[in-house]
């Protein structure tokens, strides 16, 4: 089987990072497709050997697009499409089905009042559910993704829950590791640090973790990611007298200035998610699987898992101001005091192995791309 991957963009972000991690675990050549900026994720993938093509897409309404993308799926002879987040999902389902290609597409990111960090209007809602009718299958990377279609009006059966899957072994602990990197990050060995892995943008709320960090005297806080609230973030931190407590480390394991993800979890001590809205929480994930105690707020990796997780606190829900900034304090403070220390990581993680989730979309491209029955093609 020979797939194309069209995805929006490929700068560092979550669902960037798993079509990555993705297509090392596919046992189908793939080729990738990005409608705009290949940035870093899309050196990664030609650094593993995939192909990259850049559509060049201008921009929202560039139209031209479709016709763009559908030679291509034509020339390359594919045998499947499957389209990552919005823009990719709306232009690549056209594309595919003028091209008589069978699509799958991937929602990664649709929130209760958000897309991809967007706020959600009619229209988009209306666009998205007249593109979706094209494609074979739709795959929500959550239960609570999969919830949230079928309240839009996607039909149960075109719905199929493939959560995004983690490298474990990847994460695995490493005492050696973490004092080599709190010393490249000039942290002390016996702080008490917490951290953050994500986009800086608004709705992951890392305004919080900053504010409680600045409320326990000696914690250190580390944020690994960039986005539009760098600047507001750093200011913040300036003003809360906090700046020498914490490190900014900006997109990470893109280059030689910053450690990979792995490490940066290695010199935590804590990891903090106080996002307001999450289609899954694959950084929670990580960081369970590197043995780190996590303070989260919405967070379905968790809470749809059927399991306890051991490690895993939920803060958020009794905060009538939405503001959780002191329900975080008062946990990291007992963290604190607790004594730093790695957990195992929890078994029910297992959901979640990178191998599962390619064996599980394996069967929706074989649901996507059977023979369609006389039965089907008169009532489709």
């Amino acid at each position: 089987m020979r797939a194309l991957h069209v995805i929006t963009g490929l700068g560092v972000g979550g669902a960037e990072q798993q079509l990555r991690l993705l297509v090392r675990h596919l046992p189908v050549r793939c080729d990738v497709v990005t409608l705009t900026n290949p940035g870093a994720v899309a050196e990664g993938l030609r650094a593993d050997g995939v192909r990259v093509l850049h559509l060049g897409m201008r921009s929202n309404r560039d139209l031209a697009a479709v016709p763009r993308l559908a030679r291509l799926i034509r020339r390359g002879s594919y045998d499947l499409v499957h389209t990552h987040l919005y823009r990719a999902c709306v232009y690549g389902r056209i594309a595919a089905r003028l091209a008589g290609t069978p699509v799958v597409s991937t929602e990664h990111s649709l929130g209760h009042a958000e897309i991809e960090g967007r706020p959600l209007t009619r229209g988009t809602q209306e666009l998205y559910l007249r593109t979706e009718r094209l494609g074979a299958a739709t795959v929500a990377v959550s239960e609570t993704v999969a919830g949230r279609l079928r309240a839009w009006g996607v039909p149960a059966a075109r719905i199929h829950t493939v959560p995004n899957g983690v490298d474990m072994a990847a994460f695995r602990f490493d005492a050696g590791g973490r004092r080599a990197t709190r010393a490249r990050l000039g942290i002390p060995e016996d702080a008490f640090v917490a951290g953050g892995v994500g986009r800086l943008v608004p709705g992951k709320r890392f305004d919080v973790a900053l504010r409680a960090v600045a409320a326990l005297p000696d914690a250190w806080l580390v944020l690994a990611g960039d986005g539009p609230e760098a600047g507001p973030l750093r200011a913040l931190a300036a003003r809360l007298g906090v700046t020498a407590r914490v490190r900014f480390l900006g997109e990470c394991g893109t280059g030689a200035t910053a450690p990979g993800v792995p490490a940066v979890l290695g010199a935590m001590d804590t990891f903090v998610s106080a996002s307001r809205e999450e289609s899954f929480g694959l950084a929670a994930v990580e960081a369970l699987a590197s043995g780190l105690p996590v303070v989260h707020a919405a967070c379905p990796a968790i809470e749809d898992l059927a399991a306890r997780v051991p490690g895993a606190i939920r803060i958020g829900s009794g905060s009538a101001s939405g503001d959780p900034t002191d329900e975080l304090t008062a946990a990291l403070r007992r963290l604190r005091a607790g004594g730093t220390r790695r957990l195992p990581p929890p078994p029910a993680l297992d959901h979640y192995d990178i191998r599962l989730s390619s064996r599980r979309l394996m069967d929706v491209y074989a649901h996507a791309t059977a023979p369609v029955t006389p039965t089907e093609r008169a009532h489709p």
